[in-house]
Protein backbone atom coordinates (compact mmCIF):
# COMPACT_ATOMS: atom_id res chain seq x y z
CA UNK A 1 0.00 0.00 0.00
CA UNK A 2 1.67 3.63 -1.12
CA UNK A 3 2.15 6.44 1.18
CA UNK A 4 -0.74 8.39 -0.25
CA UNK A 5 -3.16 5.29 0.29
CA UNK A 6 -2.20 5.26 3.80
CA UNK A 7 -2.71 8.28 4.91
CA UNK A 8 -6.10 8.54 3.20
CA UNK A 9 -7.07 6.07 5.60
CA UNK A 10 -5.76 7.68 8.12
CA UNK A 11 -7.87 10.41 7.61
CA UNK A 12 -10.86 8.23 7.38
CA UNK A 13 -10.55 6.53 10.47
CA UNK A 14 -9.79 9.86 12.13
CA UNK A 15 -13.63 11.07 11.17
CA UNK A 16 -14.56 9.88 14.82
CA UNK A 17 -13.64 13.01 15.33
CA UNK A 18 -13.72 15.64 11.93
CA UNK A 19 -11.92 18.27 13.47
CA UNK A 20 -8.77 15.70 13.35
CA UNK A 21 -9.55 14.67 10.02
CA UNK A 22 -9.74 18.02 9.07
CA UNK A 23 -6.42 18.78 10.06
CA UNK A 24 -5.21 15.75 8.50
CA UNK A 25 -6.36 16.68 5.08
CA UNK A 26 -4.53 20.28 5.92
CA UNK A 27 -1.00 19.46 6.98
CA UNK A 28 -1.23 16.92 4.16
CA UNK A 29 -1.58 19.75 1.34
CA UNK A 30 0.85 21.82 3.41
CA UNK A 31 3.66 19.17 2.84
CA UNK A 32 3.02 18.64 -0.36
CA UNK A 33 2.88 22.50 -1.20
CA UNK A 34 6.06 22.47 0.44
CA UNK A 35 7.41 19.36 -1.39
CA UNK A 36 6.42 21.21 -4.74
CA UNK A 37 8.12 24.28 -3.59
CA UNK A 38 11.66 22.82 -2.40
CA UNK A 39 12.36 20.09 -4.61
CA UNK A 40 12.38 20.42 -8.42
CA UNK A 41 10.79 18.23 -10.70
CA UNK A 42 13.03 18.08 -13.46
CA UNK A 43 10.14 16.78 -15.60
CA UNK A 44 7.93 20.02 -15.38
CA UNK A 45 9.00 23.53 -16.75
CA UNK A 46 8.96 26.50 -14.09
CA UNK A 47 5.15 27.59 -14.55
CA UNK A 48 3.66 24.11 -14.19
CA UNK A 49 5.95 23.04 -10.48
CA UNK A 50 4.53 27.04 -9.87
CA UNK A 51 1.05 25.74 -10.94
CA UNK A 52 1.40 23.22 -8.66
CA UNK A 53 2.04 25.51 -5.61
CA UNK A 54 -0.90 27.75 -6.21
CA UNK A 55 -3.36 25.35 -6.72
CA UNK A 56 -2.52 23.76 -3.09
CA UNK A 57 -2.32 27.18 -1.85
CA UNK A 58 -5.52 28.10 -3.22
CA UNK A 59 -7.33 25.08 -1.75
CA UNK A 60 -5.53 25.58 1.86
CA UNK A 61 -6.46 29.45 2.10
CA UNK A 62 -10.41 28.90 2.62
CA UNK A 63 -9.60 25.82 4.63
CA UNK A 64 -7.63 27.63 6.97
CA UNK A 65 -9.92 30.57 7.20
CA UNK A 66 -13.48 29.60 7.36
CA UNK A 67 -14.28 32.92 9.29
CA UNK A 68 -13.09 34.32 5.63
CA UNK A 69 -14.30 32.16 2.70
CA UNK A 70 -17.18 31.45 0.73
CA UNK A 71 -18.16 28.40 -0.90
CA UNK A 72 -18.68 28.84 -4.80
CA UNK A 73 -19.00 26.66 -7.52
CA UNK A 74 -17.07 26.54 -10.97
CA UNK A 75 -18.80 29.35 -12.46
CA UNK A 76 -19.52 31.66 -9.68
CA UNK A 77 -18.49 35.29 -10.22
CA UNK A 78 -15.34 34.86 -7.33
CA UNK A 79 -13.80 38.31 -8.83
CA UNK A 80 -16.26 39.90 -6.25
CA UNK A 81 -14.57 37.57 -3.54
CA UNK A 82 -11.22 38.66 -4.88
CA UNK A 83 -11.71 42.12 -4.39
CA UNK A 84 -13.56 42.04 -0.94
CA UNK A 85 -10.19 39.87 0.32
CA UNK A 86 -12.52 36.56 0.39
CA UNK A 87 -11.12 33.01 -0.25
CA UNK A 88 -13.51 31.14 -2.33
CA UNK A 89 -13.93 27.49 -1.23
CA UNK A 90 -14.43 25.42 -4.74
CA UNK A 91 -16.63 22.53 -3.82
CA UNK A 92 -15.48 20.72 -7.30
CA UNK A 93 -11.91 21.24 -6.37
CA UNK A 94 -12.23 20.12 -2.88
CA UNK A 95 -13.82 16.49 -3.67
CA UNK A 96 -11.08 16.43 -6.49
CA UNK A 97 -8.48 16.37 -3.62
CA UNK A 98 -10.56 14.12 -1.66
CA UNK A 99 -9.97 12.32 -4.26
CA UNK A 100 -6.37 12.54 -4.21
CA UNK A 101 -5.96 11.57 -0.85
CA UNK A 102 -8.05 8.08 -1.89
CA UNK A 103 -10.14 8.54 0.85
CA UNK A 104 -13.50 10.02 -1.43
CA UNK A 105 -15.46 6.85 -1.08
CA UNK A 106 -15.63 7.43 2.92
CA UNK A 107 -17.70 10.40 1.95
CA UNK A 108 -19.43 9.54 -0.72
CA UNK A 109 -20.56 6.62 0.94
CA UNK A 110 -21.36 9.17 3.91
CA UNK A 111 -24.13 11.05 1.93
CA UNK A 112 -25.34 7.96 0.46
CA UNK A 113 -26.25 7.06 3.86
CA UNK A 114 -28.11 10.10 4.59
CA UNK A 115 -30.13 9.79 1.39
CA UNK A 116 -28.69 11.56 -1.58
CA UNK A 117 -29.38 10.01 -4.49
CA UNK A 118 -26.64 7.09 -6.54
CA UNK A 119 -27.02 9.16 -9.36
CA UNK A 120 -25.83 12.24 -7.95
CA UNK A 121 -22.30 13.65 -9.85
CA UNK A 122 -19.81 12.39 -7.21
CA UNK A 123 -18.61 15.58 -6.97
CA UNK A 124 -21.06 16.85 -5.42
CA UNK A 125 -21.79 14.10 -3.50
CA UNK A 126 -18.60 13.54 -2.24
CA UNK A 127 -18.87 17.22 -1.16
CA UNK A 128 -22.50 16.68 0.62
CA UNK A 129 -20.66 13.91 2.69
CA UNK A 130 -17.75 16.58 3.91
CA UNK A 131 -20.46 18.71 4.99
CA UNK A 132 -23.09 16.49 6.86
CA UNK A 133 -20.13 14.50 8.38
CA UNK A 134 -18.86 17.60 9.64
CA UNK A 135 -15.01 17.96 8.21
CA UNK A 136 -15.92 21.22 6.60
CA UNK A 137 -15.90 23.98 9.04
CA UNK A 138 -18.65 26.30 8.75
CA UNK A 139 -17.77 29.39 5.58
CA UNK A 140 -19.76 32.43 5.79
CA UNK A 141 -22.17 32.19 2.44
CA UNK A 142 -22.47 30.17 -0.24
CA UNK A 143 -22.65 31.67 -4.44
CA UNK A 144 -23.73 29.38 -7.15
CA UNK A 145 -25.76 29.72 -10.83
CA UNK A 146 -27.89 28.13 -12.63
CA UNK A 147 -25.47 27.11 -15.36
CA UNK A 148 -25.21 24.00 -16.38
CA UNK A 149 -25.44 21.44 -13.57
CA UNK A 150 -28.51 21.32 -12.50
CA UNK A 151 -27.38 19.53 -8.94
CA UNK A 152 -25.77 23.27 -8.15
CA UNK A 153 -28.59 24.91 -6.76
CA UNK A 154 -29.93 21.58 -4.45
CA UNK A 155 -26.24 21.31 -3.13
CA UNK A 156 -25.52 24.79 -2.18
CA UNK A 157 -29.49 25.10 -0.67
CA UNK A 158 -28.14 22.17 1.60
CA UNK A 159 -25.33 23.77 2.41
CA UNK A 160 -26.87 26.70 3.58
CA UNK A 161 -29.69 25.00 5.54
CA UNK A 162 -26.75 22.54 6.95
CA UNK A 163 -24.62 25.57 8.50
CA UNK A 164 -27.19 28.66 9.08
CA UNK A 165 -25.71 30.73 6.11
CA UNK A 166 -26.82 32.97 3.54
CA UNK A 167 -26.91 31.82 -0.18
CA UNK A 168 -27.44 33.16 -3.34
CA UNK A 169 -28.47 31.54 -6.66
CA UNK A 170 -27.66 33.39 -10.08
CA UNK A 171 -30.18 32.87 -13.05
CA UNK A 172 -28.41 32.58 -15.71
CA UNK A 173 -30.92 33.11 -18.74
CA UNK A 174 -29.60 31.08 -22.50
CA UNK A 175 -29.79 33.97 -24.34
CA UNK A 176 -27.89 37.38 -24.26
CA UNK A 177 -29.04 40.84 -25.11
CA UNK A 178 -29.14 44.12 -23.01
CA UNK A 179 -32.11 43.00 -20.69
CA UNK A 180 -30.38 39.53 -19.75
CA UNK A 181 -27.43 41.61 -19.23
CA UNK A 182 -29.10 43.64 -17.28
CA UNK A 183 -30.76 41.23 -15.49
CA UNK A 184 -28.06 39.16 -14.34
CA UNK A 185 -25.78 42.51 -13.67
CA UNK A 186 -28.48 43.24 -11.03
CA UNK A 187 -28.69 39.93 -9.23
CA UNK A 188 -24.81 39.99 -8.69
CA UNK A 189 -25.23 43.58 -6.74
CA UNK A 190 -27.92 41.88 -4.60
CA UNK A 191 -25.39 39.02 -4.29
CA UNK A 192 -22.74 41.73 -3.44
CA UNK A 193 -25.76 42.66 -0.66
CA UNK A 194 -25.61 39.62 0.53
CA UNK A 195 -22.13 39.26 0.64
CA UNK A 196 -21.94 42.65 2.47
CA UNK A 197 -23.97 41.62 5.31
CA UNK A 198 -22.70 38.34 6.04
CA UNK A 199 -18.81 39.65 5.85
CA UNK A 200 -19.66 43.20 7.60
CA UNK A 201 -17.03 44.77 4.98
CA UNK A 202 -17.77 46.44 1.67
CA UNK A 203 -17.13 46.14 -1.88
CA UNK A 204 -14.28 48.29 -2.95
CA UNK A 205 -15.50 49.29 -6.70
CA UNK A 206 -12.54 50.52 -7.59
CA UNK A 207 -10.70 47.40 -5.96
CA UNK A 208 -12.94 45.06 -8.54
CA UNK A 209 -12.35 47.13 -11.21
CA UNK A 210 -8.34 46.60 -10.66
CA UNK A 211 -9.21 43.05 -10.63
CA UNK A 212 -10.65 42.75 -14.13
CA UNK A 213 -8.24 44.41 -15.45
CA UNK A 214 -5.20 41.73 -14.08
CA UNK A 215 -7.97 39.47 -15.36
CA UNK A 216 -7.36 41.21 -19.16
CA UNK A 217 -3.75 41.07 -18.70
CA UNK A 218 -4.07 37.27 -17.91
CA UNK A 219 -5.83 37.22 -20.86
CA UNK A 220 -3.13 37.93 -22.85
CA UNK A 221 -0.82 35.51 -21.67
CA UNK A 222 -3.36 32.79 -21.94
CA UNK A 223 -4.04 33.46 -25.76
CA UNK A 224 -0.19 33.85 -26.40
CA UNK A 225 0.49 30.46 -24.72
CA UNK A 226 -2.43 29.05 -26.26
CA UNK A 227 -1.14 30.56 -29.85
CA UNK A 228 2.24 28.63 -29.70
CA UNK A 229 0.43 25.67 -28.17
CA UNK A 230 -0.89 25.48 -31.92
CA UNK A 231 2.33 24.03 -33.41
CA UNK A 232 5.08 23.34 -30.06
CA UNK A 233 5.21 20.71 -27.70
CA UNK A 234 4.15 21.58 -24.24
CA UNK A 235 4.04 19.14 -21.12
CA UNK A 236 1.13 18.04 -19.58
CA UNK A 237 -0.49 15.88 -17.09
CA UNK A 238 -4.57 15.02 -16.34
CA UNK A 239 -3.98 16.56 -12.90
CA UNK A 240 -2.30 19.65 -14.09
CA UNK A 241 -4.95 20.30 -16.62
CA UNK A 242 -7.38 19.75 -13.53
CA UNK A 243 -5.02 22.11 -11.49
CA UNK A 244 -5.69 24.44 -14.59
CA UNK A 245 -9.75 25.09 -13.29
CA UNK A 246 -8.50 26.99 -10.52
CA UNK A 247 -6.73 29.58 -13.24
CA UNK A 248 -8.78 30.19 -15.97
CA UNK A 249 -12.12 30.03 -13.78
CA UNK A 250 -12.22 30.47 -10.07
CA UNK A 251 -8.57 32.53 -9.42
CA UNK A 252 -8.63 34.70 -12.20
CA UNK A 253 -8.22 38.09 -10.75
CA UNK A 254 -5.26 36.79 -8.62
CA UNK A 255 -1.95 37.47 -9.39
CA UNK A 256 -0.51 34.48 -8.67
CA UNK A 257 -2.65 32.99 -11.28
CA UNK A 258 -1.27 36.09 -14.09
CA UNK A 259 2.47 35.20 -12.52
CA UNK A 260 1.82 31.57 -14.12
CA UNK A 261 0.23 32.22 -17.34
CA UNK A 262 2.93 34.91 -17.91
CA UNK A 263 5.62 32.04 -16.76
CA UNK A 264 3.94 29.59 -19.07
CA UNK A 265 4.02 32.09 -22.25
CA UNK A 266 7.61 32.35 -21.52
CA UNK A 267 8.72 28.90 -20.79
CA UNK A 268 6.71 27.30 -24.16
CA UNK A 269 9.36 29.28 -26.25
CA UNK A 270 11.82 26.83 -24.99
CA UNK A 271 10.34 23.72 -26.18
CA UNK A 272 10.40 22.29 -29.98
CA UNK A 273 8.04 21.94 -32.72
CA UNK A 274 5.71 19.45 -31.53
CA UNK A 275 5.38 15.93 -33.76
CA UNK A 276 3.00 14.22 -31.37
CA UNK A 277 -0.36 13.49 -32.03
CA UNK A 278 -2.10 16.15 -29.96
CA UNK A 279 -5.47 15.26 -27.83
CA UNK A 280 -8.24 17.99 -26.89
CA UNK A 281 -10.08 16.52 -23.89
CA UNK A 282 -13.59 17.46 -23.39
CA UNK A 283 -14.99 18.00 -19.74
CA UNK A 284 -13.59 16.60 -16.84
CA UNK A 285 -10.28 14.87 -16.38
CA UNK A 286 -10.29 11.27 -14.06
CA UNK A 287 -6.80 12.02 -13.37
CA UNK A 288 -5.98 8.97 -11.26
CA UNK A 289 -6.94 6.43 -13.98
CA UNK A 290 -3.65 4.41 -14.77
CA UNK A 291 -4.30 3.59 -18.67
CA UNK A 292 -4.87 7.35 -19.08
CA UNK A 293 -2.17 8.45 -17.25
CA UNK A 294 0.57 6.04 -18.64
CA UNK A 295 -1.00 7.54 -22.33
CA UNK A 296 -1.15 11.16 -21.67
CA UNK A 297 0.94 12.23 -18.31
CA UNK A 298 4.21 13.85 -19.81
CA UNK A 299 3.73 11.61 -23.26
CA UNK A 300 5.99 13.10 -26.24
CA UNK A 301 3.65 10.61 -28.46
CA UNK A 302 -0.14 11.74 -27.43
CA UNK A 303 0.19 15.30 -26.16
CA UNK A 304 -2.95 16.53 -24.09
CA UNK A 305 -3.03 20.26 -25.22
CA UNK A 306 -5.75 21.31 -23.00
CA UNK A 307 -9.41 20.89 -22.18
CA UNK A 308 -12.21 22.91 -23.30
CA UNK A 309 -12.92 24.64 -19.89
CA UNK A 310 -10.03 26.87 -21.13
CA UNK A 311 -11.69 27.94 -24.09
CA UNK A 312 -15.21 28.69 -22.69
CA UNK A 313 -14.64 32.21 -22.42
CA UNK A 314 -11.77 34.49 -24.05
CA UNK A 315 -12.64 38.16 -23.89
CA UNK A 316 -12.02 40.85 -22.25
CA UNK A 317 -14.10 42.20 -19.73
CA UNK A 318 -14.92 45.67 -19.56
CA UNK A 319 -13.20 47.27 -16.06
CA UNK A 320 -15.20 50.27 -16.28
CA UNK A 321 -18.84 48.62 -16.23
CA UNK A 322 -17.62 45.43 -13.77
CA UNK A 323 -20.92 44.11 -13.18
CA UNK A 324 -22.65 43.90 -16.76
CA UNK A 325 -19.03 42.59 -17.78
CA UNK A 326 -19.41 39.73 -15.27
CA UNK A 327 -22.89 39.19 -16.32
CA UNK A 328 -21.64 39.21 -20.14
CA UNK A 329 -19.02 36.71 -18.96
CA UNK A 330 -21.52 34.19 -17.59
CA UNK A 331 -24.10 34.92 -20.33
CA UNK A 332 -21.87 33.94 -22.79
CA UNK A 333 -19.94 31.23 -21.35
CA UNK A 334 -20.09 28.36 -24.10
CA UNK A 335 -21.64 25.70 -21.24
CA UNK A 336 -24.71 28.60 -20.78
CA UNK A 337 -27.52 27.60 -23.43
CA UNK A 338 -28.31 24.42 -26.08
CA UNK A 339 -25.38 22.31 -26.28
CA UNK A 340 -25.10 22.41 -30.17
CA UNK A 341 -23.22 25.96 -28.90
CA UNK A 342 -20.69 24.11 -26.61
CA UNK A 343 -20.45 21.26 -29.86
CA UNK A 344 -19.73 24.62 -32.06
CA UNK A 345 -16.76 25.97 -29.65
CA UNK A 346 -15.01 22.40 -29.29
CA UNK A 347 -14.86 22.33 -32.87
CA UNK A 348 -13.37 25.82 -33.21
CA UNK A 349 -10.75 25.27 -30.73
CA UNK A 350 -10.24 22.14 -32.17
CA UNK A 351 -8.76 23.91 -35.21
CA UNK A 352 -7.24 26.63 -33.62
CA UNK A 353 -5.01 24.03 -31.45
CA UNK A 354 -5.02 21.92 -34.79
CA UNK A 355 -6.08 18.80 -32.62
CA UNK A 356 -5.47 15.30 -34.02
CA UNK A 357 -8.08 13.69 -32.04
CA UNK A 358 -10.81 14.76 -29.25
CA UNK A 359 -11.86 12.89 -26.60
CA UNK A 360 -14.93 13.32 -25.09
CA UNK A 361 -15.75 12.33 -20.87
CA UNK A 362 -18.72 11.36 -19.42
CA UNK A 363 -18.38 11.69 -16.04
CA UNK A 364 -20.77 9.69 -13.84
CA UNK A 365 -23.93 11.55 -12.93
CA UNK A 366 -23.25 14.71 -15.34
CA UNK A 367 -26.37 14.95 -17.74
CA UNK A 368 -25.32 17.14 -20.23
CA UNK A 369 -21.47 15.75 -20.54
CA UNK A 370 -23.43 12.41 -21.67
CA UNK A 371 -26.66 13.64 -23.70
CA UNK A 372 -24.91 16.08 -25.72
CA UNK A 373 -22.17 13.30 -27.43
CA UNK A 374 -23.91 12.62 -29.72
CA UNK A 375 -24.64 16.13 -30.72
CA UNK A 376 -20.90 16.65 -30.40
CA UNK A 377 -19.91 13.16 -32.26
CA UNK A 378 -21.72 14.13 -35.31
CA UNK A 379 -20.15 17.90 -35.66
CA UNK A 380 -16.58 16.67 -35.49
CA UNK A 381 -17.54 14.05 -37.85
CA UNK A 382 -18.34 16.07 -40.70
CA UNK A 383 -15.16 17.57 -39.94
CA UNK A 384 -13.00 14.60 -40.56
CA UNK A 385 -11.94 14.89 -36.53
CA UNK A 386 -11.23 11.52 -35.07
CA UNK A 387 -13.77 11.18 -31.64
CA UNK A 388 -13.64 9.14 -28.49
CA UNK A 389 -16.58 9.58 -26.15
CA UNK A 390 -16.14 7.17 -22.14
CA UNK A 391 -17.56 7.10 -19.74
CA UNK A 392 -16.57 6.69 -15.66
CA UNK A 393 -16.14 8.54 -12.88
CA UNK A 394 -13.85 12.29 -12.14
CA UNK A 395 -13.97 11.44 -8.31
CA UNK A 396 -15.09 7.90 -7.41
CA UNK A 397 -12.73 5.63 -8.70
CA UNK A 398 -15.40 2.59 -8.04
CA UNK A 399 -17.38 3.88 -11.14
CA UNK A 400 -15.28 3.36 -13.43
CA UNK A 401 -14.38 0.66 -15.94
CA UNK A 402 -10.66 0.24 -16.14
CA UNK A 403 -10.52 -2.11 -18.52
CA UNK A 404 -13.27 -0.74 -20.96
CA UNK A 405 -11.35 2.27 -21.05
CA UNK A 406 -8.47 0.55 -21.72
CA UNK A 407 -9.55 -1.27 -24.45
CA UNK A 408 -11.25 1.75 -25.87
CA UNK A 409 -8.49 4.30 -25.33
CA UNK A 410 -5.81 2.04 -26.82
CA UNK A 411 -7.95 0.79 -30.19
CA UNK A 412 -8.56 4.79 -30.56
CA UNK A 413 -5.10 5.60 -30.47
CA UNK A 414 -4.30 2.91 -32.94
CA UNK A 415 -6.57 4.50 -35.13
CA UNK A 416 -5.01 7.34 -34.77
CA UNK A 417 -1.35 6.25 -35.65
CA UNK A 418 -3.18 4.66 -38.85
CA UNK A 419 -4.38 7.76 -40.25
CA UNK A 420 -1.60 9.54 -39.18
CA UNK A 421 0.71 7.41 -41.32
CA UNK A 422 -1.97 7.35 -44.03
CA UNK A 423 -1.44 11.01 -44.17
CA UNK A 424 2.61 10.72 -44.26
CA UNK A 425 2.08 8.29 -46.80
Amino acid sequence: MDIVKRYGNLIKKSMYNPQTALNLIKTGLSLEKLRVSKFRDKHLPPSLQYLNKICIQYILEPLRNPNNCGLVNLFAPTEILHAMGIYPLFIEAFSSFLSGFTCEDYFIDYASNCGFSETLCSYHKAFLGAIDSGLISKPSFAVTSSMICDANINTFRHCSHNYNIPFYIIDIPYEYNKDTESYVANQIKEMVCMIEDAMSKSLDVNKLKEILILENSTLYYRKLFYNKLKTKYFPNTLTLEMYKLFTSHVALGRKETYKFYKMQSEDIQYFNRTSCKKILWVHLLPFYHKTLKDYFNLSREYQLLTCDFSFDYMEELDYNNPFNALAKKMLLNQYNGSFEKKAKNILKTAKVLDADAVINFCHWGCKQSTGGTMILKDLLKENNIPFLSIDGDGVDRRNTQDGQIKTRVEAFLEIIDTTQRKKVI
